[in-house]
């Protein structure tokens, strides 16, 4: 049976909220000549950033892939796909920010980012165990989830600033 995870719901508001938030205001702003180009110019930043939010994982019983849009692909994302007896171990890297990131370590010596900011991420987990038999005990979201939900609060709040500067 095949089980899709889509982008986190929170991960993928956070991003939009936050264009919207930095960018409503500019067609408003900007000199007349350009009002329709900045108004075609954000119609299109806002499908862009729709568009390289909408990756996913699919599993299987034989395989584990990650599937990018067409705008992903050009902005250098890659899909990839591993069957699952070729998954060696899953390692952890340290990142700058002091949490962590995991790759899935193949026999051939190729490392793929471990997806951690997917939906029923506990599931997935349960997946990638069961059919590697690989401990993931230890792995979790890369941020903790409540940064997310802030920063897309944060974003809607500012949203709702300049709509008011702009009635008054």
């Amino acid at each position: 049976m095949i089980e899709k995870f889509k982008t986190l719901f929170f991960v993928k508001s956070s991003l939009i909220f936050l264009y919207l938030a930095l960018t409503i205001p500019l067609p408003f702003f900007s000199i007349e000549k350009l009002k329709i180009p900045s108004i075609i110019i954000f119609a299109l930043g806002f499908y862009l950033i729709i568009n390289i939010t909408s990756d996913y994982v699919e599993t299987c019983s034989n395989k584990i892939s990650y599937k990018c849009s067409f705008i992903s692909k050009l902005l250098g994302k890659k899909n990839w796909e591993i069957s699952w007896e070729d998954i060696k171990l899953i390692k952890s890297l340290p990142t700058s920010q002091g949490s962590k990131v995991y790759y899935f370590n193949t026999f051939q010596g190729d490392n793929f980012l471990v997806p951690q900011r997917v939906e029923n991420f506990e599931k997935f987990l349960l997946i990638v165990s069961s059919n590697t038999g690989i401990d993931i005990n230890e792995i979790s979201y890369i941020s903790p989830l409540w940064t997310y939900k802030l920063l897309t609060l944060i974003s809607v709040l500012m949203i709702i600033g300049e709509l008011f500067a702009f009635i008054n």
